[in-house]
C-alpha cells in the first residue's frame, strides 16, 4: 500500500509518514495541492490524505480537481474541529471521510485502511481511466484516432485545438499511452490555472535560495516529464515574457532552474492544446509567431459536441459506467426521450457539460433508467428539482443540493441508512452526521 500525504507543516507530514513505516505503509509528502497534483499524475497512490487548510491551493480545491481529473483515489480530509461543515462538502467532492484534529495515529491508520479496503473494486476499473481514450464513432473521432495512431510514435511536438470539454486531454493521454515513451511519466500543467508568478518555477523549477521562501531544490514540470510527455494545457494563457523562454527550450531543448547556473538537457515530448486562436493571436501580436510554428508541427483539431451528436449515446453509457462505480449505483442507460433531448441540447460545455447534466440525474433519478425529468434542462421538469444543479452561484445552494440528495435517496431505500450511504458514496457514520446536521425526519 502507498499513500500519498499533503500538508503544508513539514512536521505533521514527516511524523504521518514515520508513523505509516511502522505499520509498513509506504508513504510520500506533498507540501502543497501543485505538488500532489504532479505526484498523483506521475505515479499510483491507495489512498490520499489532504490537510483542508493550505495555502494557494485548499485541500477541497485538490479533491474538485482530482475528481475532475477521473483518478479516482480513496481520501480522507483532515480537518480542524471548526471546520467540520467544509469537511462534509469534501465530501460531496469525492472525499470517502474525514478525520478531525487532534488524533490519533491508530485512528488515521484504521481509516486508511478501511476505505481502500472498501474502494477496491473501485480502484482498478477507474485508476487507469486515461487508457479507454476518445469515445464516439462519428467520423469526426473515428478521422482524430487515425491521426493520433500515426503520430503518436514520433517525436513531433502536437497542438490541439478545440473548445473547452472537448476531450484534448483526453487526446494528449492517448497519443502518449501510444508513443514509444508511453512507460514514462505523463506530466500535465494548465497554464490559465496557475498564478502567472508561479508559472516559471512550476515548469523549470528552482534551486535553493532562488528567492524568499525556496528552502530546498525543487525540479520543474520539464525535468520530471523528461522520458515521458508534458502536456501545456491552455498554452493560450501563457503570458508573452514566457513565451520567449519556453521557445528556447523547444529549440535548444535545454533548460536551466531558477537560481541555477549551469542548463541541463530534457528529453520529454510536447503536447500543447488551447481553446483559443493562435492564429489570431500571433496577427494582434499577444503570442509570438515563432513559438506558435514551433507548437503546430502535428495540429489535431476536436470538433464541439453539437456537431457530432453520434456520439452521445456512446459517451454518455461511459460517463454512466463511470458514476456508477463512483456513486455506487446501478444506472442502466437512458430512455429514448432522455437520450433525444440531449441530442438536441447545444452543449456550449461539451462532453464535460454532459457529463455534469448525466450525474446529477444519476442522483435524482426515480428509477434505474434515466428519463427526460431527470435531465433538468430547464423544460417541463417537476418545480422541486428545476433549480438544482452541479454547485454555482445560481439556483439552491450546495446544501440545500446535499440534502435533498439525501432525502431522495432515503425515500428509494426506505429509510435503509446502509443502503443509502453505499449510493451516495459516503460511510454510514457520514450519512448519520448529515441527517442529524441537516434535521431530516423520515
Amino acid at each position: 500500500m502507498k499513500v500519498l500525504i499533503c500538508d503544508d507543516e513539514a512536521n505533521i507530514r514527516n511524523l504521518m509518514k514515520r508513523f505509516l513505516a511502522i505499520e509498513k505503509i509506504d508513504s510520500d509528502g506533498a507540501e502543497n495541492g501543485l505538488s500532489a497534483q504532479r505526484l498523483l499524475e506521475s505515479g499510483h497512490y491507495d489512498a490520499l490524505i489532504v490537510d483542508l487548510k493550505m495555502p494557494g491551493m485548499d485541500g477541497l480545491s485538490l479533491i474538485r480537481w482530482v475528481r475532475e481529473k477521473g483518478i479516482h483515489i480513496p481520501t480522507i480530509m483532515i480537518s480542524a474541529h471548526g471546520d467540520i461543515k467544509d469537511a462534509v462538502h469534501a465530501m460531496k467532492y469525492g472525499a470517502e471521510d474525514y478525520i478531525e484534529k487532534p488524533f490519533e495515529p491508530e485512528d488515521l491508520v484504521e481509516k486508511i485502511k478501511s476505505i481502500v479496503e472498501a474502494d477496491s473494486v473501485r480502484n482498478v476499473a477507474e485508476n487507469r481511466s486515461s487508457s479507454s481514450g476518445l469515445a464516439g464513432e462519428s467520423h469526426e473521432i473515428q478521422r482524430i484516432r487515425a491521426v493520433i495512431e500515426k503520430i503518436a510514435p514520433s517525436q513531433a511536438n502536437v497542438l490541439i485545438t478545440g473548445e473547452s470539454g472537448t476531450g484534448k486531454e483526453v487526446a494528449a493521454r492517448d497519443i502518449h499511452r501510444l508513443s514509444s515513451v508511453s512507460d514514462g511519466p505523463f506530466m500535465a500543467i494548465n497554464i490559465g490555472g496557475v498564478p502567472e508568478n508561479l508559472i516559471e518555477s512550476e515548469l523549470f523549477g528552482y534551486e535553493r535560495g532562488a528567492f524568499t521562501g525556496a528552502d530546498q531544490r525543487k525540479p520543474g514540470l520539464f525535468e520530471l516529464a523528461s522520458g515521458g510527455t508534458l502536456f501545456l494545457d491552455e498554452i493560450g494563457d501563457m503570458p508573452l515574457s514566457l513565451q520567449v523562454k519556453i521557445l528556447r527550450v523547444l529549440q535548444d531543448r535545454r533548460i536551466t532552474r531558477l537560481g541555477g547556473t549551469s542548463s541541463m538537457p530534457i528529453d520529454a515530448r510536447i503536447i500543447a492544446a488551447t481553446n483559443k486562436d493562435l492564429e489570431k493571436m500571433v496577427a494582434e501580436g499577444t503570442f509570438r509567431e515563432d513559438l506558435f510554428y514551433r507548437l503546430n508541427v502535428v495540429r489535431i483539431s476536436i470538433p464541439p459536441l453539437r456537431e457530432r451528436v453520434d456520439d452521445i449515446p456512446i459517451l454518455a453509457g461511459r460517463i454512466i459506467q463511470k458514476y456508477n462505480l463512483i456513486m455506487g449505483m446501478r444506472i442502466m442507460g437512458l430512455t429514448p426521450e432522455a437520450l433525444n433531448a440531449l441530442k438536441a441540447h447545444p452543449f456550449h460545455g461539451n462532453v464535460r457539460e454532459l457529463e455534469n447534466i448525466i450525474e446529477r440525474a444519476m442522483i435524482f433519478a426515480s428509477s434505474d433508467v434515466i428519463d427526460f425529468p431527470d435531465l433538468d434542462l430547464g423544460t417541463a421538469i417537476p418545480r422541486e428539482i428545476s433549480q438544482t444543479s452541479v454547485p454555482s452561484d445560481e439556483g439552491l445552494s450546495l446544501r440545500d443540493v446535499e440534502r435533498n440528495a439525501i432525502i431522495r435517496a432515503l425515500h428509494r431505500w426506505e429509510g435503509n441508512r446502509t443502503r443509502t450511504a453505499e449510493e451516495l458514496g459516503i460511510s454510514r457514520r457520514t450519512l448519520i452526521s448529515k441527517i442529524q446536521e441537516y434535521g431530516i425526519d423520515l
